[in-house]
Protein backbone atom coordinates (compact mmCIF):
# COMPACT_ATOMS: atom_id res chain seq x y z
CA UNK A 1 0.00 0.00 0.00
CA UNK A 2 1.13 3.63 -0.40
CA UNK A 3 2.83 5.25 2.56
CA UNK A 4 0.35 6.92 4.85
CA UNK A 5 1.83 10.37 4.28
CA UNK A 6 1.72 10.44 0.48
CA UNK A 7 -1.54 8.52 0.19
CA UNK A 8 -3.36 10.74 2.64
CA UNK A 9 -1.84 13.82 1.07
CA UNK A 10 -3.25 13.10 -2.40
CA UNK A 11 -6.61 12.03 -1.01
CA UNK A 12 -6.88 15.19 1.07
CA UNK A 13 -5.87 17.29 -1.94
CA UNK A 14 -8.68 15.84 -4.05
CA UNK A 15 -11.24 16.31 -1.29
CA UNK A 16 -10.18 19.94 -0.83
CA UNK A 17 -10.86 20.56 -4.52
CA UNK A 18 -14.08 18.55 -4.58
CA UNK A 19 -16.26 21.54 -5.38
CA UNK A 20 -13.99 22.75 -8.19
CA UNK A 21 -13.80 19.29 -9.76
CA UNK A 22 -17.55 18.72 -9.72
CA UNK A 23 -18.12 22.22 -11.10
CA UNK A 24 -15.69 21.42 -13.93
CA UNK A 25 -17.51 18.18 -14.72
CA UNK A 26 -20.89 19.94 -14.81
CA UNK A 27 -19.57 22.80 -16.91
CA UNK A 28 -18.14 20.49 -19.58
CA UNK A 29 -21.33 18.45 -19.50
CA UNK A 30 -23.48 21.55 -20.02
CA UNK A 31 -21.65 22.62 -23.19
CA UNK A 32 -20.95 19.45 -25.20
CA UNK A 33 -18.55 19.79 -28.11
CA UNK A 34 -17.70 17.33 -30.87
CA UNK A 35 -14.36 15.87 -31.93
CA UNK A 36 -11.63 18.41 -32.75
CA UNK A 37 -14.00 21.26 -31.87
CA UNK A 38 -13.77 21.03 -28.06
CA UNK A 39 -12.40 24.57 -27.63
CA UNK A 40 -14.35 25.51 -24.49
CA UNK A 41 -13.87 22.09 -22.90
CA UNK A 42 -10.14 22.13 -23.61
CA UNK A 43 -9.79 25.55 -21.98
CA UNK A 44 -11.87 24.51 -18.96
CA UNK A 45 -9.86 21.31 -18.43
CA UNK A 46 -6.53 23.11 -18.25
CA UNK A 47 -7.67 26.13 -16.20
CA UNK A 48 -7.26 24.61 -12.71
CA UNK A 49 -3.84 23.11 -13.39
CA UNK A 50 -2.65 26.35 -14.98
CA UNK A 51 -3.59 28.15 -11.76
CA UNK A 52 -1.60 25.52 -9.81
CA UNK A 53 1.53 26.34 -11.82
CA UNK A 54 1.56 23.57 -14.41
CA UNK A 55 3.51 24.46 -17.54
CA UNK A 56 1.05 24.40 -20.45
CA UNK A 57 1.99 23.39 -23.98
CA UNK A 58 -0.81 24.28 -26.36
CA UNK A 59 -1.78 22.26 -29.43
CA UNK A 60 0.67 19.34 -29.25
CA UNK A 61 0.70 17.29 -32.46
CA UNK A 62 -0.80 20.33 -34.16
CA UNK A 63 -4.22 19.64 -32.61
CA UNK A 64 -5.93 22.88 -31.62
CA UNK A 65 -8.00 21.24 -28.88
CA UNK A 66 -5.18 19.22 -27.32
CA UNK A 67 -2.81 20.34 -24.58
CA UNK A 68 -0.02 19.06 -22.38
CA UNK A 69 0.32 20.40 -18.83
CA UNK A 70 3.45 19.44 -16.83
CA UNK A 71 4.43 19.84 -13.19
CA UNK A 72 7.60 18.73 -11.43
CA UNK A 73 11.00 17.59 -12.61
CA UNK A 74 11.25 14.02 -11.35
CA UNK A 75 12.56 11.16 -13.49
CA UNK A 76 9.30 9.20 -13.29
CA UNK A 77 7.02 10.89 -15.82
CA UNK A 78 3.37 9.88 -15.49
CA UNK A 79 0.70 10.76 -18.03
CA UNK A 80 -2.93 11.31 -16.99
CA UNK A 81 -5.25 11.40 -19.98
CA UNK A 82 -8.28 13.67 -20.08
CA UNK A 83 -11.01 13.28 -22.70
CA UNK A 84 -13.74 15.87 -23.22
CA UNK A 85 -15.41 15.33 -26.60
CA UNK A 86 -19.11 14.57 -26.79
CA UNK A 87 -21.44 12.74 -29.17
CA UNK A 88 -23.68 14.25 -31.87
CA UNK A 89 -27.20 15.00 -30.60
CA UNK A 90 -26.88 13.11 -27.29
CA UNK A 91 -24.02 15.09 -25.73
CA UNK A 92 -21.95 13.51 -22.97
CA UNK A 93 -23.53 10.07 -23.21
CA UNK A 94 -20.06 8.61 -22.72
CA UNK A 95 -19.33 10.71 -19.65
CA UNK A 96 -16.14 12.33 -20.88
CA UNK A 97 -16.86 15.23 -18.53
CA UNK A 98 -16.20 12.76 -15.69
CA UNK A 99 -12.97 11.64 -17.35
CA UNK A 100 -11.68 15.20 -17.67
CA UNK A 101 -12.58 16.25 -14.13
CA UNK A 102 -11.14 13.12 -12.49
CA UNK A 103 -7.93 13.50 -14.50
CA UNK A 104 -7.58 17.12 -13.38
CA UNK A 105 -8.19 16.08 -9.78
CA UNK A 106 -5.52 13.39 -9.92
CA UNK A 107 -3.03 15.79 -11.53
CA UNK A 108 -3.62 18.49 -8.91
CA UNK A 109 -3.22 15.98 -6.08
CA UNK A 110 -0.03 14.48 -7.48
CA UNK A 111 1.48 17.94 -7.94
CA UNK A 112 1.48 18.24 -4.13
CA UNK A 113 3.79 15.21 -3.79
CA UNK A 114 5.72 15.43 -7.08
CA UNK A 115 8.98 16.59 -5.52
CA UNK A 116 8.72 14.14 -2.63
CA UNK A 117 8.15 11.18 -4.97
CA UNK A 118 10.44 12.17 -7.82
CA UNK A 119 7.56 12.65 -10.24
CA UNK A 120 6.81 14.70 -13.28
CA UNK A 121 3.04 14.88 -13.59
CA UNK A 122 1.70 15.34 -17.12
CA UNK A 123 -1.97 16.05 -17.72
CA UNK A 124 -2.77 15.37 -21.36
CA UNK A 125 -5.82 16.88 -23.01
CA UNK A 126 -6.65 14.31 -25.67
CA UNK A 127 -9.39 15.34 -28.12
CA UNK A 128 -11.55 13.34 -30.48
CA UNK A 129 -11.73 9.95 -28.78
CA UNK A 130 -15.22 9.34 -30.16
CA UNK A 131 -14.12 9.94 -33.73
CA UNK A 132 -10.64 10.96 -34.81
CA UNK A 133 -8.11 9.23 -32.57
CA UNK A 134 -6.51 12.18 -30.81
CA UNK A 135 -4.26 9.95 -28.69
CA UNK A 136 -3.01 8.09 -31.76
CA UNK A 137 -2.10 11.36 -33.44
CA UNK A 138 -0.37 12.56 -30.28
CA UNK A 139 1.51 9.26 -29.93
CA UNK A 140 2.71 9.48 -33.51
CA UNK A 141 3.85 13.08 -32.98
CA UNK A 142 5.97 12.15 -29.93
CA UNK A 143 3.77 13.77 -27.26
CA UNK A 144 4.00 10.61 -25.11
CA UNK A 145 7.70 9.88 -25.75
CA UNK A 146 9.00 10.86 -22.29
CA UNK A 147 6.10 9.27 -20.39
CA UNK A 148 6.76 6.03 -18.50
CA UNK A 149 3.15 5.07 -17.74
CA UNK A 150 -0.29 6.50 -18.51
CA UNK A 151 -3.53 6.31 -16.56
CA UNK A 152 -7.14 7.38 -16.97
CA UNK A 153 -10.60 6.09 -16.18
CA UNK A 154 -13.94 5.93 -17.96
CA UNK A 155 -17.47 5.92 -16.54
CA UNK A 156 -19.85 3.06 -17.17
CA UNK A 157 -22.69 1.14 -15.54
CA UNK A 158 -20.30 -1.04 -13.45
CA UNK A 159 -16.80 -0.95 -11.98
CA UNK A 160 -14.13 -2.80 -13.99
CA UNK A 161 -10.48 -2.67 -12.92
CA UNK A 162 -8.77 -4.32 -15.90
CA UNK A 163 -11.11 -3.08 -18.62
CA UNK A 164 -10.46 -4.28 -22.14
CA UNK A 165 -11.66 -3.03 -25.50
CA UNK A 166 -11.95 -4.03 -29.14
CA UNK A 167 -9.66 -2.92 -31.94
CA UNK A 168 -11.50 -0.61 -34.35
CA UNK A 169 -11.27 1.00 -37.74
CA UNK A 170 -13.76 3.09 -39.68
CA UNK A 171 -14.08 3.79 -43.38
CA UNK A 172 -16.24 5.70 -45.79
CA UNK A 173 -17.08 4.06 -49.11
CA UNK A 174 -17.93 6.36 -52.02
CA UNK A 175 -19.67 4.94 -55.09
CA UNK A 176 -19.73 6.91 -58.32
CA UNK A 177 -22.15 6.05 -61.11
CA UNK A 178 -24.05 8.19 -63.63
CA UNK A 179 -27.27 10.15 -63.23
CA UNK A 180 -30.21 9.71 -65.56
CA UNK A 181 -33.97 10.23 -65.50
CA UNK A 182 -35.49 7.31 -63.59
CA UNK A 183 -38.48 7.02 -65.96
CA UNK A 184 -37.38 8.48 -69.32
CA UNK A 185 -33.96 6.82 -69.65
CA UNK A 186 -33.06 4.68 -66.64
CA UNK A 187 -30.93 2.47 -68.91
CA UNK A 188 -28.52 5.39 -69.37
CA UNK A 189 -27.86 5.59 -65.63
CA UNK A 190 -25.37 3.75 -63.45
CA UNK A 191 -27.04 3.44 -60.06
CA UNK A 192 -24.75 4.23 -57.12
CA UNK A 193 -27.66 3.58 -54.74
CA UNK A 194 -27.87 0.02 -56.01
CA UNK A 195 -24.15 -0.38 -55.33
CA UNK A 196 -24.82 0.49 -51.68
CA UNK A 197 -27.63 -2.08 -51.56
CA UNK A 198 -25.48 -4.85 -52.99
CA UNK A 199 -22.63 -4.02 -50.63
CA UNK A 200 -24.92 -4.10 -47.60
CA UNK A 201 -26.45 -7.42 -48.64
CA UNK A 202 -22.92 -8.82 -48.97
CA UNK A 203 -22.02 -7.49 -45.52
CA UNK A 204 -25.19 -9.04 -44.09
CA UNK A 205 -24.28 -12.44 -45.51
CA UNK A 206 -20.70 -12.10 -44.28
CA UNK A 207 -21.88 -11.72 -40.68
CA UNK A 208 -22.58 -15.47 -40.49
CA UNK A 209 -18.87 -16.17 -40.99
CA UNK A 210 -17.43 -13.52 -38.69
CA UNK A 211 -14.96 -14.72 -36.05
CA UNK A 212 -15.86 -14.35 -32.37
CA UNK A 213 -15.20 -10.74 -31.39
CA UNK A 214 -15.52 -9.42 -34.94
CA UNK A 215 -18.43 -7.11 -35.67
CA UNK A 216 -19.44 -4.51 -38.23
CA UNK A 217 -21.96 -1.69 -38.14
CA UNK A 218 -22.65 1.01 -40.66
CA UNK A 219 -24.95 3.68 -42.04
CA UNK A 220 -25.82 5.14 -45.43
CA UNK A 221 -24.65 8.74 -45.34
CA UNK A 222 -25.75 9.63 -48.87
CA UNK A 223 -28.15 7.83 -51.17
CA UNK A 224 -29.35 10.33 -53.75
CA UNK A 225 -31.20 13.61 -53.97
CA UNK A 226 -34.46 12.89 -55.81
CA UNK A 227 -36.52 9.78 -56.48
CA UNK A 228 -36.80 10.52 -60.21
CA UNK A 229 -33.03 10.72 -60.69
CA UNK A 230 -30.84 7.63 -60.83
CA UNK A 231 -28.30 8.46 -58.09
CA UNK A 232 -24.86 9.06 -59.49
CA UNK A 233 -23.26 9.15 -56.05
CA UNK A 234 -23.84 7.25 -52.81
CA UNK A 235 -21.83 6.81 -49.65
CA UNK A 236 -21.55 4.31 -46.79
CA UNK A 237 -19.75 4.64 -43.46
CA UNK A 238 -18.78 1.42 -41.69
CA UNK A 239 -17.07 0.66 -38.40
CA UNK A 240 -15.26 -2.64 -38.00
CA UNK A 241 -14.24 -4.14 -34.66
CA UNK A 242 -12.31 -7.22 -33.58
CA UNK A 243 -10.63 -8.68 -30.53
CA UNK A 244 -7.20 -7.56 -31.68
CA UNK A 245 -5.46 -5.80 -34.55
CA UNK A 246 -4.64 -9.01 -36.42
CA UNK A 247 -8.30 -10.05 -36.46
CA UNK A 248 -9.28 -6.50 -37.41
CA UNK A 249 -6.99 -6.51 -40.45
CA UNK A 250 -8.46 -9.83 -41.57
CA UNK A 251 -11.97 -8.41 -41.21
CA UNK A 252 -11.03 -5.31 -43.20
CA UNK A 253 -9.93 -7.54 -46.07
CA UNK A 254 -13.26 -9.38 -46.15
CA UNK A 255 -15.22 -6.16 -45.93
CA UNK A 256 -13.23 -4.75 -48.84
CA UNK A 257 -14.60 -7.58 -50.95
CA UNK A 258 -18.17 -6.66 -49.98
CA UNK A 259 -17.62 -3.03 -50.92
CA UNK A 260 -16.07 -4.05 -54.23
CA UNK A 261 -19.03 -6.34 -54.94
CA UNK A 262 -21.34 -3.33 -54.98
CA UNK A 263 -19.20 -1.64 -57.60
CA UNK A 264 -18.79 -4.74 -59.75
CA UNK A 265 -22.49 -5.59 -59.75
CA UNK A 266 -23.59 -2.13 -60.84
CA UNK A 267 -20.73 -0.81 -62.95
CA UNK A 268 -19.87 1.93 -60.49
CA UNK A 269 -16.43 2.93 -59.38
CA UNK A 270 -15.73 3.08 -55.67
CA UNK A 271 -13.20 4.45 -53.22
CA UNK A 272 -12.62 3.33 -49.63
CA UNK A 273 -11.15 5.94 -47.27
CA UNK A 274 -10.09 5.43 -43.67
CA UNK A 275 -11.77 8.19 -41.63
CA UNK A 276 -9.41 8.08 -38.62
CA UNK A 277 -6.43 6.12 -37.30
CA UNK A 278 -7.22 2.57 -36.25
CA UNK A 279 -7.72 1.96 -32.53
CA UNK A 280 -5.78 -0.95 -31.03
CA UNK A 281 -7.24 -3.11 -28.27
CA UNK A 282 -6.58 -2.16 -24.65
CA UNK A 283 -3.71 -3.99 -23.01
CA UNK A 284 -4.09 -3.10 -19.31
CA UNK A 285 -0.94 -3.35 -17.22
CA UNK A 286 -1.50 -6.19 -14.73
CA UNK A 287 0.19 -4.51 -11.75
CA UNK A 288 -1.53 -1.17 -12.25
CA UNK A 289 -4.86 -2.95 -12.78
CA UNK A 290 -4.60 -4.86 -9.53
CA UNK A 291 -3.51 -1.73 -7.69
CA UNK A 292 -6.54 0.23 -8.82
CA UNK A 293 -8.76 -2.79 -8.12
CA UNK A 294 -7.60 -2.59 -4.50
CA UNK A 295 -8.36 1.13 -4.51
CA UNK A 296 -11.87 0.49 -5.82
CA UNK A 297 -12.50 -1.96 -2.99
CA UNK A 298 -10.97 0.42 -0.44
CA UNK A 299 -13.47 3.18 -1.28
CA UNK A 300 -16.39 0.74 -1.13
CA UNK A 301 -16.82 -0.16 -4.79
CA UNK A 302 -17.36 -3.68 -6.11
CA UNK A 303 -15.32 -4.22 -9.28
CA UNK A 304 -16.24 -7.19 -11.42
CA UNK A 305 -14.23 -10.34 -10.65
CA UNK A 306 -11.25 -11.01 -12.89
CA UNK A 307 -12.98 -14.13 -14.19
CA UNK A 308 -15.83 -12.00 -15.55
CA UNK A 309 -13.97 -8.97 -16.88
CA UNK A 310 -12.90 -10.52 -20.17
CA UNK A 311 -16.48 -11.48 -21.07
CA UNK A 312 -17.98 -8.00 -20.60
CA UNK A 313 -18.88 -6.42 -23.98
CA UNK A 314 -16.99 -3.17 -24.42
CA UNK A 315 -16.46 -0.60 -27.13
CA UNK A 316 -13.20 0.75 -28.45
CA UNK A 317 -10.82 3.52 -27.43
CA UNK A 318 -7.67 5.20 -28.67
CA UNK A 319 -6.24 4.61 -25.19
CA UNK A 320 -5.68 1.09 -26.51
CA UNK A 321 -2.89 2.42 -28.70
CA UNK A 322 -1.25 4.02 -25.66
CA UNK A 323 -1.36 0.79 -23.64
CA UNK A 324 0.23 -1.10 -26.53
CA UNK A 325 3.43 0.95 -26.18
CA UNK A 326 3.66 1.65 -22.44
CA UNK A 327 2.19 0.45 -19.13
CA UNK A 328 -1.27 1.92 -18.73
CA UNK A 329 -4.78 1.41 -17.45
CA UNK A 330 -8.29 2.46 -18.48
CA UNK A 331 -10.53 1.19 -15.68
CA UNK A 332 -14.28 1.73 -15.75
CA UNK A 333 -15.84 3.53 -12.80
CA UNK A 334 -19.49 2.77 -12.24
CA UNK A 335 -22.24 5.37 -12.01
CA UNK A 336 -25.95 4.91 -11.37
CA UNK A 337 -27.41 5.15 -14.86
CA UNK A 338 -30.74 3.48 -14.15
CA UNK A 339 -29.95 0.54 -16.39
CA UNK A 340 -28.80 2.71 -19.31
CA UNK A 341 -25.52 1.98 -21.06
CA UNK A 342 -23.10 4.45 -22.58
CA UNK A 343 -24.21 6.19 -25.77
CA UNK A 344 -27.81 6.33 -24.59
CA UNK A 345 -29.59 9.60 -23.69
CA UNK A 346 -30.31 8.36 -20.18
CA UNK A 347 -26.58 7.97 -19.62
CA UNK A 348 -26.13 11.61 -20.62
CA UNK A 349 -28.40 12.68 -17.77
CA UNK A 350 -26.68 10.30 -15.34
CA UNK A 351 -23.24 11.72 -16.22
CA UNK A 352 -24.10 14.90 -14.29
CA UNK A 353 -25.94 13.23 -11.43
CA UNK A 354 -24.89 12.53 -7.82
CA UNK A 355 -23.22 9.20 -8.60
CA UNK A 356 -21.25 10.88 -11.39
CA UNK A 357 -20.04 13.52 -8.94
CA UNK A 358 -18.95 10.73 -6.61
CA UNK A 359 -17.12 9.09 -9.53
CA UNK A 360 -15.23 12.30 -10.26
CA UNK A 361 -13.92 12.56 -6.71
CA UNK A 362 -13.30 8.87 -6.05
CA UNK A 363 -11.85 8.41 -9.52
CA UNK A 364 -9.32 11.18 -8.96
CA UNK A 365 -8.38 9.70 -5.59
CA UNK A 366 -7.98 6.19 -6.99
CA UNK A 367 -5.82 7.35 -9.91
CA UNK A 368 -3.63 9.51 -7.67
CA UNK A 369 -3.13 6.79 -5.06
CA UNK A 370 -2.29 4.26 -7.78
CA UNK A 371 0.43 6.56 -9.10
CA UNK A 372 1.73 7.12 -5.56
CA UNK A 373 2.04 3.38 -5.05
CA UNK A 374 3.85 3.02 -8.39
CA UNK A 375 6.31 5.74 -7.39
CA UNK A 376 6.90 4.16 -3.96
CA UNK A 377 7.31 0.54 -5.10
CA UNK A 378 10.95 0.29 -6.23
CA UNK A 379 10.56 -2.80 -8.41
CA UNK A 380 7.58 -1.38 -10.27
CA UNK A 381 9.08 2.08 -10.57
CA UNK A 382 12.23 0.56 -12.06
CA UNK A 383 10.17 -1.63 -14.37
CA UNK A 384 8.27 1.22 -16.02
CA UNK A 385 11.41 3.35 -16.28
CA UNK A 386 13.32 0.50 -17.92
CA UNK A 387 10.48 -0.06 -20.38
CA UNK A 388 10.57 3.62 -21.28
CA UNK A 389 14.31 3.46 -21.90
CA UNK A 390 13.87 0.37 -24.06
CA UNK A 391 11.20 2.18 -26.07
CA UNK A 392 13.57 5.08 -26.70
CA UNK A 393 16.49 2.92 -27.83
Amino acid sequence: MPTATAALSVEDAVNRRRGDLIALSHSIHAEPELAFAEHRSCAKTQALVAERGFEITAAPAGLDTAFRASYGAGPLVIGICAEYDALPEIGHACGHNIIAASAVGAALALADVADELGLTVVLLGTPAEELGGGKVLMLDAGTFDDIAASVMLHPGPVDIAAARSLALSEVTVDYTGRESHAAVAPYLGVNAGDAVTVAQVAVGLLRQQLMPGQMVHGIVTHGGEATNVIPGRAELRYTMRAADMAALRALEGRMAGCFEAGALATGCTHQVTETAPAYAELLPDPWLSETIRAEMIRVGREPLPQSVEASVPLGSTDMGNVTQVMPGIHPVIGIDSGGASIHQPAFTAAAAGPSADRAVVEGAIMLARTVVQLAETPAQRDRVLELKEARAS
